[in-house]
């Protein structure tokens, strides 16, 4: 099963032709940047500090150094096949079409539970302003506005990504600088704390850093979906390139600096930082009017941003599945350069994840949050995987793909899959995240013997 040719119907072409390319290079540099910075990072991080202490910043740390490498591994497919199936074409042309079948739609039911999770989220927000609202209303609304735009055209979605990660960039730029002037000491109406809330930079031992490690792995969740959306700009390649090289700085400006800024401001143990979230206690920290608010501004834009995202990946990735033979038909269909039916399907879905939690809160939505909760983890394996087996390839077929190169290969590939390895390692010790790592596996092995019984029968057809 080296490669789909010889098990199965070969990935669709590249171009994927019938969708639109209405993507500019602005809109995917803005993506690529602003992508970085989720809802993840705003609101999980508190329970990571509050997990970890200081040593959160080790956490990011390490897991920004995992996702970097997943990051240069994609990227050297992306740029070299470029597909709004991303990571699972690159899985079916270099494992198997059970191996696209499976790494697309587990991200593709991740992707539709996170819009759900995004809305709610989002309308809690709103509804906090505005008590007197049914925070269902908000999120059917979300869902109506987000839907339509991505039924409309791609740049539309492009053009909503855009400003949203321009606020969210502008914002997090803010807080560095505010921060820094804080901590070196020359804000205004402000005194330094120097280390003093670093001297206990591991408060509750390796526990505390594991816990912060898991945390942090999974807010980076959501990078992936710059390689999508690359297949529908102007320049597939040179957007994927660029987004790829950039990557490094994004995350450890973003992540790490910002967790530094914050553990150094602000106490790790403080009850805000869990309560509030550490942004609005870090500029609680520096006595500005009005934070929480205006905090609360930011992470809806990141919420609303990453449901429009999710949308539109979910959209893409149900498309290239169906493309290549590994869905319903009605999925594929094309007007105006948009699946517009995947499109409904993926937001009918994350709509349905929303009534879920208000129907059946304690059985069957908490069952769904626990078989996504490691879905990141099984396609960054299929992306390590498929990278190892198409760069000998390349080499030998096609150099001058090899635009995009991933940096110390093999090895750093290798490191990179011992670094997962030992991340599903430390998930199966910690009680509350062993069941999602139970659940995401057992799905992953229904799609897989799924994908794999249907590629023997294409095989045999």
């Amino acid at each position: 099963m080296s490669n789909s040719t010889t098990t199965g119907t070969p990935p669709k072409s590249d171009d994927d032709a019938s969708l639109s390319h209405g993507l500019k290079q602005r809109h995917l540099s803005m993506i690529a940047l602003g992508g970085v910075i989720g809802a993840g990072l705003f609101v999980g991080s508190g329970a990571g500090i509050a997990a970890a202490g200081p040593s959160i910043v080790v956490a990011y740390t390490l897991s920004g150094l995992l996702v970097m490498l997943v990051m240069r591994m994609l990227g050297e497919m992306s740029a070299a096949y470029p597909s709004s199936g991303s990571f699972s074409a690159h899985a079916e042309r270099a494992i198997g079409p059970w191996a696209g079948f499976t790494a697309g739609w587990a991200f593709w039911v991740l992707l539709c539970t996170a819009v759900g999770l995004e809305g709610i989220g989002a309308a809690a927000i709103v509804h906090g302003w505005l008590p007197g609202t049914p925070e269902w209303a908000w999120v059917a609304l979300f869902m109506v506005v987000f839907c339509g735009t991505n039924l409309a055209a791609v740049k539309n979605f492009g053009e909503f990504e855009f400003w949203f990660a321009a606020l969210k960039v502008g914002a997090i730029s803010l807080f560095l600088v505010l921060g820094v002037l804080a901590i070196a000491g020359v804000l205004p109406g402000t005194d330094s704390p120097g280390t003093s809330h670093l001297s206990d930079f591991l408060p509750n031992g390796g526990n505390g850093l594991i816990i912060g490690l898991l945390a942090s792995v999974f807010a980076y969740g959501g990078l992936e979906t710059v390689t999508i959306a690359a297949a529908e700009s102007e320049n597939p390649v040179k957007g994927v390139a660029s987004a790829v090289r950039t990557a490094m700085w994004r995350i450890a400006l973003f992540y790490i600096g910002s967790m530094a800024v914050i553990v150094t401001l602000v106490p790790w143990d403080s009850k805000e930082v869990v309560e509030k979230g550490p942004y609005v206690a870090a500029l609680d920290e520096l006595g500005i009017p009005g934070a929480g608010q205006l905090m609360n501004v930011v992470v809806l834009v990141a919420l609303l941003s990453a449901m429009n995202a999710n949308i539109y990946g979910a959209s893409r990735i149900g498309y290239s599945l169906v493309e290549r033979g590994q869905g319903p038909k009605a999925l594929g269909r094309v007007s105006g350069g948009v699946p517009r039916i995947a499109v409904l399907v993926s937001s009918l879905f994350g709509f349905g994840c929303v009534l879920l939690s208000y129907w059946r809160p304690d059985d069957v939505f908490s069952w769904l949050l626990n078989m996504i909760g490691a879905v990141i983890l099984v396609v960054w394996i299929f992306i390590a995987v498929s990278q190892l087996r198409l760069r000998r390839r390349l080499e030998r077929e096609a150099p001058e793909k090899l635009v995009v190169r991933m940096w110390g290969f093999p090895w750093l590939t290798w490191v990179a899959l011992a670094g997962m390895a030992t991340v599903f390692v430390l998930m199966a010790r910690e009680p509350d995240t062993r069941v999602q790592l139970y659940s995401t596996g057992g799905m992953t092995l229904v799609l897989a013997a799924a994908g794999y019984a249907r590629q023997r029968r294409r095989a045999r057809g």
